[in-house]
């Protein structure tokens, strides 16, 4: 008898065992890692996609665990830290910055069971995808809006790099100037950084000094704006709002928005069905936006400004639709509109810039 109930009890524990194995334990979140190009701060590109990481989290909830690592400067550095988040059991990592690509695409291939993002990059791999919004979408709108307030017909830019991503919006931005005012300028100042403040500064109070009555930036801080609002001169922000350092200066601001992308890559990973890819995304998708109207900006002009959004946005309206010229003379495209092949390899400055690639 005691044999019989011996046998039952072991019998019962080895089916309960089996149960257990079977039954899959709570699942852990999947860890996300985020390398960020400059501080979060209170605005810019980075404080932006911060906002993104944010949303994604509060959409996912604990489903998902993320962590991050801001002012990585790009090269070895960014390397070094791509890998560390990889070892620390990232499945998924965001490189948020074009000088993140190389790195981003070597840590890759040494760990080929995590997925990559990087952001405004174009290479790819199994494992890397990229991300980017049609910033000159929203550009070539500032570019109007700007149009309609200039006094002197003389826009100042502070610029971060000559590539292809900051010469779309600077030349974006001047064609869109020149359909208002034909004969207003673009003069550009590039400070060779993404972020410094500094060099941002002097280069809006330069271009100020130079007629512009309206500045606007392709950099990560609040200088430019601040600049303006010191000057008591307007000021188009760019990456996110930045109307809390110039109440009266900002005119509007050219905005990012990587929230719901952030959580349909994420939701893909937890599903099983993420796969290398690139989205390039503008205001119909939703990821880009002219916001952050200052004072000066009537409801008749913007509600001009929101037509012009949903015709790009219906494809009706191409911010580079031909003829396209250089500031040299030089046609670029005769016929049609530029395609992305072509706007990925800009390399010059349209008619109303004045200056030339890498002299300031």
């Amino acid at each position: 008898m005691k044999g019989t109930m011996l046998r039952k009890t072991l019998y019962a524990l080895t089916a309960a065992s089996a149960v257990a194995l079977a039954s899959p334990a709570a699942a852990e979140p999947l860890k996300v890692g985020f390398v960020y190009v400059s501080p979060i701060g209170e605005a810019g590109w980075t404080w932006q996609q911060d906002i993104g990481r944010r949303e994604m989290e509060a959409a996912l909830g604990d489903k998902v665990k993320t962590q991050y690592v801001e002012d990585v400067p790009e090269g070895a550095d960014a390397e070094r830290v791509i890998r560390d988040l990889a070892q620390q059991g990232n499945q998924l990592i965001f490189t948020t910055s074009f000088g993140y690509m190389n790195p981003t695409i070597k840590v890759a291939k040494q760990f080929p069971d995590v997925k990559f993002v990087h952001s405004t990059g174009y290479k790819t791999a199994p494992n890397v995808a990229t991300t980017n919004a049609r910033f000159y979408e929203a550009r070539y709108v500032a570019g109007m809006l700007a149009g309609k307030m200039t006094q002197t017909k003389v826009v100042g830019y502070v610029g971060a790099y000559p590539i292809p991503e900051v010469l779309q919006g600077i030349n974006a931005f001047t064609r869109g100037l020149r359909s208002i005012q034909p004969d207003a300028q673009v003069r550009v100042i590039m400070v060779n950084s993404w972020f410094d403040p500094g060099k941002e500064r002097d280069a809006a109070l330069a271009l100020l000094d130079q007629g512009a009555d309206i500045v606007t930036h392709h950099t990560d801080s609040t200088a430019t704006v601040q600049a303006a609002e010191e000057r008591g001169k307007y000021a188009i922000a760019y990456h996110s709002d930045m109307s809390k350092f110039g109440p009266k200066a900002q005119l509007g601001a050219v905005t990012h928005h990587w929230g719901p992308y952030f959580t349909k890559e994420v939701q893909s990973v937890l599903d099983g069905t993420w796969k290398s890819n690139q989205v390039w995304g503008g205001f119909k998708e939703g990821m880009v936006a002219l916001e952050g109207f200052g004072p000066a900006v009537d409801d008749e002009l913007k509600t001009f400004l929101k037509q012009q959004e949903d015709a790009i946005a219906a494809g009706t309206l191409n911010p580079f639709a031909a003829p396209i010229k250089d500031n040299e003379g030089k046609v670029r495209l005769a016929d049609g509109a530029l395609d992305d092949k072509g706007l990925n390899a800009m390399d010059y400055y349209v008619e109303g810039v004045v200056g030339k690639l890498g002299k300031n």
